[in-house]
C-alpha cells in the first residue's frame, strides 16, 4: 500500500500529513507528498517546529511536485480544494479522499495566532491519519 498527500505548495498541510504517516503507517506502508505548485521556499518552518513539539522530525523534508514521486498509487489525499481541482487524474487503485484544511502558512502575521492555528492543522491532520491507518485495508482482521 502506499498513499501520496497532495497540496498547492506541499509546504505545510501535505509535509505535516507526511510526517504523520510515516511515524504511524503499518509497516510496509509508503508515503509521499507533493504539491501541485511546489513552493519555492520549501517546507514552512513552523510546520518542522510544530512537529518537533510531537517527536516528529520533518526537518529534512522539501517542497516536491508530483512529477518527483510515484503516481501509481493506492490512496491519494488532498488538503486543499485547489490542489483537488488543480490534480491531474492520478492512477488511483484504493480510494481518493479530501481532507480540505485551512493553509495555516497564510494565517497572517501574528506569531502566536499562526503558531496556534499550526497546531490546529497538525493535530487534526494526526486524528485523520491515525483513522486512516486504523481502519482496512490497512488494519488486518485478526483471525478467528
Amino acid at each position: 500500500m502506499n498513499v501520496l498527500f497532495v497540496c498547492s505548495g506541499n509546504r505545510a498541510r501535505s509535509q505535516l500529513a507526511e510526517g504523520w504517516a510515516r511515524k504511524l503507517a503499518p509497516a510496509g506502508v509508503q508515503v509521499w507528498s507533493a504539491g501541485t505548485r511546489p513552493h519555492p521556499d520549501g517546507v514552512n518552518p513552523m510546520a518542522v517546529e510544530v512537529m518537533e513539539e510531537k517527536g516528529v522530525d520533518i526537518s529534512r523534508h522539501y517542497s516536491k511536485s508530483l512529477s518527483d514521486v510515484p503516481l501509481d498509487v493506492d490512496y491519494v489525499i488532498t488538503l486543499c480544494s485547489e490542489a483537488d481541482a488543480a490534480c491531474p487524474m492520478l492512477s488511483v487503485r484504493v480510494a481518493r479522499l479530501a481532507w480540505h484544511l485551512p493553509d495555516p502558512a497564510i494565517a497572517g502575521t501574528d506569531e502566536r495566532a499562526l503558531r496556534r492555528l499550526f497546531r490546529e492543522i497538525r493535530d487534526e491532520i494526526e486524528r485523520r491519519v491515525r483513522e486512516l491507518f486504523s481502519g482496512p485495508p490497512f488494519r488486518k482482521p485478526k483471525p478467528i
